[in-house]
């Protein structure tokens, strides 16, 4: 009986390089109120966005005679979870202390 041969076609697998795009990013910006002191704005620019306490008063006087300060810019789940977190942590001690976020699109 002659052997049997069984041509199997090939399987060629090209790589495809997928390229993501990096993800939107947002600012978080502190807002001024008549109430927050500034040593607490000072704290949740330490405690929550990481900054040195001379990054932090920069900000903290930026937040008081301009109205509204950066505290960082991040993707907008972690922009969101920051915002949430000083939020809860103002509320717990009473500050009306605000943050918002806004895309970061012109950086």
């Amino acid at each position: 009986m002659p052997a049997r041969t069984t041509s199997t076609p090939e399987l060629v697998v090209e790589k495809q390089s997928a390229k993501t795009a990096p993800p939107p990013m947002y600012r978080v910006i502190l807002l001024n109120d008549d109430y927050t002191p500034m040593e607490f704005v000072v704290h949740v620019l330490q405690k929550f966005f990481g900054k040195g306490q001379e990054e932090a008063m920069r900000i903290m006087l930026q937040v008081h005679h301009e109205g509204k300060g950066v505290c960082g810019v991040y993707p907008h789940d972690i922009a969101a979870s920051r915002i949430a977190q000083v939020s809860q942590h103002a509320r717990a001690r009473q500050h009306p202390l605000q943050c918002v976020m806004e895309p970061a699109s012109d950086e």
